[in-house]
């Protein structure tokens, strides 16, 4: 049953803008009913048996990242200070949050680097949500804050401060060019990674913490017709879809209780009910929700698996020329309003 509703987490905000103000239209209701009705049989089995595998794995002991998986990579020249004609990485219009850097994305299985935090390995899953099947080759992009609320590149940035605070304390108006607050060129917690011919792809990282306003959560991108250029960075015609997902309460409060994530006592946390992304996904009948496991079957405080499957439009295409944070046609191809991130 569980894995049955997780598909209705299958894109948790996958066809929703990823800001705070997107209420969903009755056609965008019926799309996505008529999609779980379609295709939550075949998601179900299709987490059933990521599980069995995921278990296999560990009762040999080995990791759930395998390390022999190899890509076809097909190379282009770095990535340039501003963009080129046959060069530009293309950013959905809808907004993906502030804290997008694209110089900073690393194609890799493990996202972690140095973070301190529990363990997360995910299992993702992916399914053309216009055929139930699983998508292979789809490159999926991630990226959230560290243990205590911290993003790569942008950690000159408080994460305590809220973010319409810090436009003013920067002198910066959304929707004056492209947004970009990026301080320094790290990049811990961010990866990407294809999914391979059975539409699965496996990332390491640590689990999340938190920043002012917003509840804990994970950006996903989903990329299609994409190449990684020579440093690493991806080109990509056509960027599917943008969302984000999260966690049970009860899982958030039990591991934000351990440090490091118990050392970021300078804001209270918001909570899940509270964050108007999340309520608006669970609100419409979708869950954002990871389902997790522990790693050694008795505690998630030791490390955990998380399991969850994204519905990507496969034909829907959200693509242009540059980035930036205004509004426009979500990736699913549904219209969505253009209101500012508020520290998404």
């Amino acid at each position: 049953m569980r894995a049955t509703s997780s598909f209705i987490a299958l894109s948790l905000a996958l066809f929703a803008a990823a800001h705070p103000h997107h209420e969903l239209s009755v056609r965008e209701i019926a799309q996505r009913s008529a999609i779980n009705k379609r295709c939550a049989a075949k998601a179900g089995a299709f987490t059933q048996e990521r599980k069995k595998r995921s278990l296999k794995k560990r009762s040999l002991g080995t990791s759930i990242i395998p390390r022999d998986t190899s890509v076809n990579i097909t190379t282009e020249s770095p990535h340039y200070a501003t963009i080129q004609n046959d060069t530009c990485l293309l950013v959905p219009e809808v907004t993906a949050g502030p804290y997008v850097w694209p110089r900073s994305e690393t194609l890799r299985q493990n996202m972690a680097e140095d973070q301190a935090g529990i363990p997360l390995y995910l299992d993702i899953g992916v399914l053309d949500v216009n055929t139930c099947e699983p998508a292979p080759n789809v490159l999926i992009d991630m990226w959230h804050c560290n243990a205590t609320g911290s993003y790569s590149s942008f950690t000159g940035l408080d994460p305590n401060t809220p973010f319409e605070e810090l436009l003013d304390q920067l002198n910066v108006t959304i929707g004056e060019g492209e947004l970009d607050l990026h301080t320094d060129a790290t990049t811990f917690l961010r990866g990407m990674w294809p999914t391979d011919d059975n539409g699965v792809m496996e990332m390491q990282t640590i689990y999340p913490g938190f920043y002012v306003e917003r509840a804990i959560h994970i950006h996903v991108q989903a990329h299609t017709e994409w190449t990684v250029r020579s440093n690493g960075t991806i080109v990509t015609s056509n960027t599917r879809a943008t969302g984000q997902i999260g966690f049970s309460e009860e899982m958030n409060e039990k591991i934000m209780a351990l440090p490091p994530y118990s050392q970021h006592t300078e804001i209270n946390r918001t909570t899940n009910e509270v964050d108007s992304i999340f309520t608006g996904e669970t609100s419409s009948g979708w869950s954002y929700e990871v389902q997790i496991e522990p790693l050694d079957g008795v505690d998630e405080s030791n490390g955990m698996v998380g399991y969850i499957t994204f519905g990507v439009n496969m034909t829907a295409t959200e693509s242009g020329s540059g980035g930036g944070m205004g509004g426009g046609p979500s990736s699913s191809g549904i219209s969505s309003g253009a209101a500012a991130p508020t520290g998404a």
